[in-house]
């Protein structure tokens, strides 16, 4: 039953609105933050927009944490230095937020803390506030690698690109 609701959220579900929700403006500002916060910690930060699954991904079991999984490698989240990429993925059809943290910030920052973090996030989006949601997810997420992953007053290389992704 899980599955057939599942289904029917990638296939009719609002995931339409892609654009609208994430306008350039918003992939612009969402960058600067990003880029922002990096200069105050070690992390590197990806961020990943997906419409839909594909309705047969559906049907054979493919789920939002396994998607953002794939999709962490697929963007090369875990290829720094330090192990401190962490990619936030947003599932719009299915209302899903996960982030995936590589093993370097995995073992400083806990679950629990990138749970309320979604969470959070969700309400923003849940009500609409696309803009306030990311970019507040955005900043809880660079306070959070800066208090677990400070930088070492050393300029921190950009290692991954800044701006989101749309897939």
């Amino acid at each position: 039953m899980a599955r057939m609701r599942r289904l029917w959220a990638n296939l009719c579900g609002s995931w339409f609105q892609l654009s609208r929700r994430f306008p350039p403006a918003l992939l612009d500002e969402m960058a600067a933050a990003i880029a922002a916060g990096e200069r105050t910690h070690l992390g590197e930060i990806r961020f990943a927009v997906e419409s839909r699954l594909a309705p047969l991904a559906v049907l054979e079991g493919l789920d939002a944490a396994t998607r953002a999984r794939q999709v962490f490698a697929q963007l090369r989240v875990w290829d720094t230095e330090l192990n401190s990429g962490v990619l936030f993925y947003v599932l719009m059809a299915e209302h899903r937020i996960e982030i995936v943290a590589d093993r370097g910030i995995a073992a400083k920052a806990s679950t629990h803390e990138w749970a309320n973090l979604c969470a959070r996030m969700r309400e923003s989006y849940a009500a609409g506030q696309w803009r306030s949601g990311s970019l507040d997810g955005i900043a809880a997420a660079n306070a959070l690698l800066e208090r677990h992953f400070p930088g070492d007053g050393k300029a921190n290389p950009d290692e991954l690109p800044d701006r989101p992704v749309l897939l």
